[in-house]
């Protein structure tokens, strides 16, 4: 748990006054300030005694002490904004050695060798209030790369995380839906206010929990999962049998037992499946 060190850091709302910080548009910064949420999200990843915790986009550091302050066993902190080093240099200082920080782009990241860099042998997870303007593509990095954490805990906005738990059917429901469904089990763990955020945004957001299916598809039948995705939703409005024509179209669909006539919003994870099995055979 938390130190007495831990404890005695100033609120945040004072260090980022005390810096003259204001969160940059250009790097998507909301920052969430009230460590009350912060440790509700942390605790959303379940015991963290034995965990590496990498955390992307901690920005003046309200995430990062609450997953310092919830026991975490290590934090490996990737921050891409050289403004926000100094804060967390000060937390780091009172992280009796649990706090890593790493000033880098989180997609250029090998997260798989931070692993095994600063925490050999520790469950590995994900925790991040993710910038909101490379959110979708760190996630779709993390769905189908190379490296598999335990768990992840992500903040998006709102639309995103409906998005990717949306069943079939749902409006929301669309090529993320089928490529985090098919690779973890996920859902929507709670909603916050824009409200809630320095400076708030436009929209609320979600924390969404994803758990990494044992039967993910994983090499040539993932890489044809996302080459089905891409053609049937890249045409939403149009029947299968037209969207998927370039890889086959309705002798595909017939293959895998899928409705050619059908539109992409209305087959199952288990449909796209079926069309990528058919794809890679």
């Amino acid at each position: 748990m938390s130190g007495p060190a831990l404890d005695a850091l100033p609120p945040l709302r004072e260090v980022l006054s005390e810096h003259g910080l204001l969160a940059d548009k250009r790097f998507g910064q909301h920052f969430l300030l009230d460590l009350n949420l912060t440790r509700k999200i942390a605790r959303l990843a379940g015991p963290l005694a034995d965990a590496l915790v990498i955390e992307v986009g901690p920005g003046p550091g309200g995430l990062t002490r609450a997953l310092l302050a919830e026991g975490a066993a290590r934090v490996v902190a990737i921050e891409r904004d050289p403004r926000f080093i100094p804060l967390l240099e000060e937390i780091q200082a009172v992280s009796d050695g649990r706090l890593v920080l790493v000033q880098a782009d989180a997609l250029r990241v090998d997260e798989a060798a931070l692993a095994v860099e600063h925490g050999p042998g520790l469950r590995p997870l994900i925790v991040a209030n993710l910038p909101y303007n490379v959110a979708t593509p760190l996630l779709i990095h993390w769905l189908t790369g190379p490296f598999r954490p335990a768990a992840m805990v992500l903040m998006f906005q709102k639309e995103v995380a409906d998005r990717i738990a949306a069943p079939p059917g749902a409006d929301a429901y669309g090529r993320l839906s089928v490529l985090a469904q098919a690779t973890a089990d996920a859902r929507v763990a709670m909603t916050l206010p824009a409200r809630a955020f320095t400076p708030p945004p436009k929209v609320d957001s979600a924390v969404v929990v994803l758990i990494p299916r044992a039967d993910a598809p994983a090499g040539p039948r993932l890489a044809a999962l996302e080459r089905v995705t891409a053609a049937a939703f890249g045409q939403r409005r149009k029947m299968l049998r037209s969207s998927l024509k370039p890889i086959g179209g309705e002798a595909l669909c017939r293959a895998a037992g899928v409705d050619p006539g059908a539109r992409a919003e209305t087959i199952d994870i288990a449909g796209f499946l079926r069309l990528a099995d058919q794809l890679t055979s």
